[in-house]
């Protein structure tokens, strides 16, 4: 019975113990990760619940450490854990592609076609006229969610592989155009918690 309980024990210090830290750490850290993706982008209501989860996680992690000083495993799952959780909430931020872009191109090439093809797509479109060091251009500018990003750069690689563009973040945009896709309602509930904004 004694040498159950001693192996037992073993078990537990060096294999169970050191995998649930990891895993805190996984969740922790994930959720620190979307935590500031939220404040980011306005969700002031959600991001305190979610640094309310990340913190008692953590919290109960780095007990853990501190009960167990001597266990070098621990240490380990505790380092494993913080970079794992960084690459697996970078691929859940991405997952969640929530905020909006702005899409600016640059092209030598008549820009009409490519124009016509975003609005097609319901993407609203600003084109104005420029010069740069090889001559005229036409300088495109859309705002489209970010869920949206790879179609828009397919369509700009489809009309010309060779125009510049570039991608920015926007905090808030009123009065666009738009356009409405089915995968946009899952992250419908988001809208709820964000912050109310008075009219003007």
């Amino acid at each position: 019975m004694d040498n159950l309980l001693l192996v037992s024990s073993g078990v537990y210090t060096w294999f169970v113990l050191p995998a649930l830290i990891f895993l805190a750490r996984i969740i922790d850290v994930s959720m620190g990760t979307v935590r500031v993706i939220f404040v980011s982008r306005g969700f002031k209501y959600l991001a305190p619940v979610v640094g309310f989860l990340e913190i008692l996680i953590w919290l109960l992690a780095i007990g853990q450490i501190m009960k167990n000083l001597s266990n070098p495993a621990c240490y380990i799952a505790y380092a494993g854990g913080f970079a794992m959780g960084n690459f697996v909430g970078i691929s859940i931020v991405e997952k969640l592609s929530l905020g909006i872009v702005l899409i600016r191109v640059i092209t030598a090439k008549d820009a009409l076609p490519l124009v016509e093809h975003l609005k097609a797509e319901n993407y609203g479109v600003t084109c104005v006229d420029g010069h740069g060091t090889s001559g005229q251009v036409k300088v495109l500018f859309t705002i489209v969610p970010r869920r949206e990003v790879y179609s828009v750069v397919e369509l700009i690689k489809k009309f010309n592989a060779q125009a510049f563009y570039s991608i920015e973040e926007i905090g808030f945009v009123e009065k666009g155009v738009f356009p409405l896709r089915e995968s946009g309602r899952y992250f419908d509930f988001l809208k709820f918690f964000r912050p109310f904004r008075k009219g003007k």
